[in-house]
């Protein structure tokens, strides 16, 4: 906990006056300091995502989208008026106080929070969230309290139609489109939506950040506080249905970002190790992955859906090491506040004894990462071959995937590749080669991992003419009844394999 972002969160989240701080906020009401221990008494905050709760109402109108917002502004708000930046904000920060009906919204999260003086700009770091990142911090820019801002308008568009402003499967021309403020309301989704909400998004995604609105201003939009006359109360299912798709994207819990962590570490383009930056990497408080400014370079090249990445850098500089990732322990003592306790000591060297066993579970650890390359290898085969029989023996009947036929959705089952398996997989391809490149296999427990590589494919079309394929592809594996079975995939990239059809290797 010694890390400086923690006790500015400490001096931000807990005040002398506790009726100034917004019902939106998460409240610090105590911390408590031990030896190996540094306890954090929080509001308890039991309704989950914000964003679940919308799919899962009987009604949504662009009313209570204003409302939502409001809640959020009034947190941004406090905390800008203190001289905080949350840096961070997206819809898994914010959560709901109760499952109750009208629960007020929270702002969680401030692991990425800085500190600033008025309305100072200075270069913070790259730090944040891809598809919520304003374009000053893109250009590497001087910033401040404009980037929430940004942030708000984005979860505003969202909270409207249910899909992001800013899209695209590769993260180069995702931030190209941020950098120019290149969003627009396309029909019919948006012609539904009054002026008045389109009105507040452009002030909120205005390029310069010198012009754009601030919280206090945006509170007094009329849209917001002139709900009851502006906003529109018509029921908006389209937006539900549409953020049911985009919840379902980004809410592959631990899976997809535990996927992501192992990318950062496969690319072909990385493989060669940077010597001499010792730069200190600040991890967001949620599973996101984090990533050094180098990373970020290389992954904008390969294509690699990013939405929910954290994205940090301490502005500190060189000189420190990585943190370690602390073990992190939740209890609740009363109806009305929760304790964090969070242990950042290492566990002492092991004895002269455990050796053997050490060596022991260090065999069984490479061992279920050569089964994992394994059964990849099975799997791929039954692709090169379009054995689909084999295909679903090795698959779970429910997998999911995101690829780029998919259109940027999430396909669940097996009837999107039985389309591929039997009109283009087997027919077509009487020579092909699959080399996996540098995979990185991640073991989540006894029954459960993923694998990350780049995958090399080589055929032959009906000309005889020679071809390859490349796609960055990981796979979540789980373990059932003591039979491994693939449970997600996602692939990105890819080049010479549409002449082909090979732009469907599953």
């Amino acid at each position: 906990m010694g890390n400086k972002y923690t006790f500015v969160t400490l001096d931000i989240e807990r005040s002398p006056d506790p009726d100034a701080i917004p019902s939106s906020l998460v409240r610090l009401h105590d911390s408590i300091q031990e030896e190996n221990f540094h306890y954090l008494v929080f509001d308890l905050v039991t309704g989950g995502e914000l964003f679940e709760d919308i799919v899962a109402r009987e009604f949504y109108s662009e009313a209570d989208a204003s409302h939502c917002i409001q809640q959020i502004l009034e947190s941004v708000n406090h905390c800008h008026q203190n001289g905080v930046v949350h840096r961070d904000l997206k819809p898994e920060n914010l959560l709901l106080a109760s499952k109750a009906k009208g629960a007020a919204v929270k702002l969680a999260d401030f692991g990425l929070a800085i500190e600033v003086q008025g309305e100072q700009q200075a270069w913070f770091g790259f730090a944040g969230t891809p598809g919520y990142l304003s374009p000053e911090v893109l250009k590497k820019e001087p910033y401040g309290k404009p980037v929430d801002i940004w942030a708000c308008g984005v979860i505003l568009y969202i909270l409207l139609v249910g899909y992001p402003p800013f899209w695209d499967e590769d993260q180069h021309r995702l931030y190209a489109q941020i950098k120019a403020g290149a969003y627009d309301y396309p029909s019919p989704e948006w012609d539904t939506v009054t002026p008045e909400a389109k009105n507040l998004i452009n002030q909120m995604l205005t390029v310069n950040p010198g012009k754009r609105i601030t919280a206090a201003e945006a509170l007094k939009h009329p849209w917001i506080c002139q709900r009851e006359r502006v906003a529109s109360v018509v029921h908006r299912q389209e937006t539900v249905d549409c953020l049911k798709k985009f919840n379902a994207r980004r809410k592959l819990k631990g899976a997809i970002l535990t996927t992501m962590l192992a990318t950062r570490n496969f690319s072909s383009r990385s493989i060669i190790v940077k010597k001499g930056d010792g730069s200190q990497v600040k991890e967001s408080t949620d599973s996101s992955t984090t990533l050094e400014d180098d990373d970020i370079k290389e992954d904008k090249k390969g294509g690699v859906d990013r939405s929910s990445t954290v994205i940090a850098k301490d502005p500190e500089g060189p000189g420190t090491p990585p943190l370690q990732s602390p073990r992190v322990a939740t209890t609740s003592n009363s109806p009305s506040s929760s304790i964090v306790a969070t242990a950042t000591t290492t566990a002492p060297p092991p004895r002269p004894t455990a050796i053997n066993l050490s060596q022991a579970l260090l065999q069984g650890v490479q061992a279920r990462r050569q089964e994992i390359i394994k059964m990849t290898e099975q799997l791929i085969e039954a692709i090169n071959t379009g054995d689909f029989e084999a295909y679903t023996k090795i698959c779970d009947p429910h997998l999911t995937a995101f690829e780029p036929e998919a259109m940027g959705n999430l396909v669940e089952g097996m009837d999107f590749h039985k389309f591929y398996f039997d009109n283009v997989l087997g027919k077509n391809c009487k020579a092909v080669n699959t080399t996996i490149l540098n995979p990185h296999v991640h073991l989540l427990g006894e029954d459960a991992a993923c694998i990350a590589y780049v995958r090399l494919t080589q055929y032959m079309d009906k000309h005889g003419q020679a071809h390859t394929h490349q796609s960055e592809e990981s796979r979540v594996w789980h373990k059932r009844d003591n039979k491994w079975q693939n449970v997600h995939f996602h692939r990105s990239g890819g080049s010479g394999g549409a002449a082909f059809g090979f732009s469907s290797l599953k």
